[in-house]
C-alpha cells in the first residue's frame, strides 16, 4: 500500500480510538460545549455586551472563542498527550515495525483532528443557533473566512501538537505537562476572557502564539460590524491571522519531522 493509503487507513483507526475514550470525548470534543453552557448562564444577567449599536448576547461573543478553543483542544493537546502515551506504552515501537512511515502516521492523526474537529464545530454553531439563539452570519465571504481560517488553524494545531509530544518524559506525565499550557493559552487568548480586557503587554505575549490568531479570525467571522475596535490596533487583521499560522504550521512541520521517532533515543 502507498503511504497515502495507509494513511487513510489510519485516520478511520484513529478516529474510532477517539470516540472510544470517554476521558479524551470528554476533555476534547465535549469541554468546549460545556464552557460555552456555563458561560452563557453565569453570564446571561449582564444582558447584552460589546461596542455601542454592535451589542451581541454574552453566548453569541463566546462561540467563536470556543470554537478556537476546540481546534486547540482537538489538536494541540490531544495528539500531544495521545503520541506521548503512545510513546511510553509500546505502540510506536510496534507500529515502527509495520509498513507505517512517519509520514503515514502524520496523515492518520492530522486526518482524525480535521474529522473530529469538523464535527465539533459543526455542532458548536448548531447549537449556538437552535439553543441559545445566536444568529449566524449570512455574508458568503464571512463563512469563506471562517473555511480558512479553521482549515489553517486546525492543521497548525495538530502539528504543533505533534511537536510537543516530544516533551513529556513519560505517558504519565504528558497531561501535567500539556494542560497547563493549553489552558494558560486559553485565558491569554480572548477565549475566556474578553480580548480587551488584557493588559497590552498581555495581548503582545499571546501574538506570539497560534490561538490568539484562530480567535481573532473567528471573532471576525461570528461578531458583527463594530467590533474590530475592541481588537490589537482597532482591526480584524485577517492578513495577520494567515501570516501567524503559516509560520506556525512550518515550525510545527519541522520540528515534528526532526523530532519524531518510533521510540525515545533515552528509553
Amino acid at each position: 500500500m502507498s503511504t497515502v493509503a495507509l494513511g487513510a487507513s489510519r485516520i478511520g483507526y484513529e478516529t474510532k480510538t477517539y470516540f472510544r475514550s470517554i476521558d479524551t470525548l470528554f476533555f476534547t470534543f465535549l469541554f468546549p460545549f460545556v464552557m460555552l453552557a456555563i458561560f452563557s448562564a453565569a453570564f446571561s444577567a449582564q444582558g447584552e455586551v460589546g461596542p455601542p449599536g454592535a451589542e451581541i448576547s454574552i453566548a453569541a461573543y463566546y462561540l467563536p472563542g470556543m470554537i478556537a478553543a476546540g481546534i486547540l483542544l482537538s489538536g494541540v493537546q490531544n495528539l500531544a498527550v495521545d503520541i506521548a502515551l503512545e510513546k511510553s506504552n509500546g505502540t510506536l515501537k510496534r507500529l515502527g515495525g509495520t509498513p507505517l512511515s512517519p509520514v503515514g502516521y502524520f496523515l492518520g492523526k492530522i486526518g482524525q483532528v480535521f474529522v473530529t474537529g469538523t464535527l465539533q464545530a459543526a455542532l458548536l454553531i448548531l447549537a449556538g443557533w437552535l439553543v441559545l439563539g445566536i444568529e449566524l452570519p449570512t455574508e458568503p465571504e464571512k463563512w469563506f473566512t471562517f473555511a480558512w481560517v479553521f482549515v489553517l488553524g486546525l492543521v497548525t494545531c495538530a502539528l504543533v501538537g505533534i511537536a510537543l509530544s516530544a516533551v513529556p518524559r513519560s505517558g504519565k506525565s504528558a497531561t501535567a505537562v500539556v494542560i497547563p499550557i493549553v489552558l494558560l493559552l486559553q485565558f491569554i487568548s480572548g477565549v475566556y476572557l474578553q480580548w480587551n480586557m488584557l493588559p497590552s503587554w498581555l495581548q503582545d505575549i499571546a501574538s506570539l502564539f497560534p490561538l490568539k490568531w484562530i480567535a481573532q479570525g473567528m471573532r471576525y467571522v461570528f461578531l458583527p460590524e463594530g467590533w474590530e475596535v475592541l481588537e490589537q490596533n482597532e482591526s480584524w487583521n485577517l492578513t495577520g491571522v494567515a501570516i501567524a499560522l503559516g509560520i506556525w504550521l512550518v515550525v510545527g512541520l519541522v520540528i515534528s519531522r526532526i523530532t519524531f521517532r518510533w521510540i525515545r533515543r533515552d528509553a
